[in-house]
């Protein structure tokens, strides 16, 4: 099991609210989202409660091989909850929450989950490449974020209705019409897109947030392929150094429209061959 792994904040000294780690035959990532400005209801913070909850998954998904990888996320969210709710506000509505991309090797079969808008990508031994991606959180914010895109980012303008977008986005939070993430409920694990390919069918595995897919999903800078073949043969910290001099070129989101100008990004990649 050869894992490389690249990881950096949003801006240098910054705390990640992104979370990676792997296991023999198993790896998860989480990228933490709040309510920017906003108080959270949580003494802890998002850094913490994605951190908690993605070290608790990837002990879960190891130690119950039986369970599925949907029971495995609520039994996480649930402990994770009973870690803090006594001193923090879960009910709170813009209390932390957390995308999530777990993989797990079980009787010759690879399992994966994607919840959010991060994004796993499996490159097959033939050449194919299936990018999994959960898009709902996407299609829930085009329909929102207008007046956001049209706004030079950072601009105090732009603040305002990024603001505003995210009010209204965390409203449609874990609802049906709207988008599904990890957070104090454990039912939204059963919202998460899952399946199962042959292991031996895979040359490599790579999990990403969504920080380290905006080459390829928000730039239009390179295909999966492209950032799969930069995997391959320079590793997760040149794609992020890539992702960071697209952002530094383009501070303002005049060319390419986003809530922040730079992101946490985090990059998981497993050489299966």
């Amino acid at each position: 099991m050869r894992v490389a792994l690249g990881t950096s904040p949003s801006a240098p000294g910054g705390e990640n609210e992104d979370f990676a780690a792997a296991a023999p035959g198993a790896a998860v990532l989480l990228d933490g989202a709040g309510v920017a400005g906003a108080e959270t209801g949580c003494v802890h913070g998002v850094a913490w409660f994605s951190g908690t909850l993605g070290a608790l998954l990837l002990g879960t998904i190891t130690a119950r091989p039986a369970w599925s990888l949907a029971k495995c996320l609520a039994d996480a969210i649930r402990v994770t909850r009973a870690l803090h709710e006594d001193t923090c506000d879960v009910r709170h509505r813009a209390s932390p929450t957390s995308t999530v991309v777990a993989v797990r090797v079980r009787e010759g079969r690879l399992e994966h989950l994607v919840l959010g808008d991060s994004s796993l990508l499996l490159a097959e031994r033939g050449g194919g490449l299936v990018p999994v991606t959960d898009r709902r959180l996407d299609e829930v914010g085009a329909r929102l974020r207008g007046r956001v895109d049209e706004l030079p980012t950072g601009s105090p303008e732009h603040a305002a209705a990024l603001a505003e977008y995210r009010d209204t986005l965390t409203s449609l939070r874990n609802r049906p019409g709207g988008f599904w993430i990890a957070g104090p409920d454990p039912l939204a694990a059963e919202h998460a897109l899952t399946g199962a390919v042959p292991l031996d069918s895979l040359a490599s595995v790579t999990l990403l947030s969504d920080g380290a897919t905006r080459l390829v999903d928000r730039f239009g800078l390179a295909s999966w392929e492209d950032a799969l073949a930069l995997l391959d043969s320079a590793g997760p910290d040149e794609l992020i150094r890539q992702t960071r001099k697209a952002e530094d070129g383009d501070p303002y989101g005049r060319r390419w429209p986003r809530g922040k100008a730079h992101d946490d990004a985090t990059a998981l990649h497993w050489a299966l061959s």
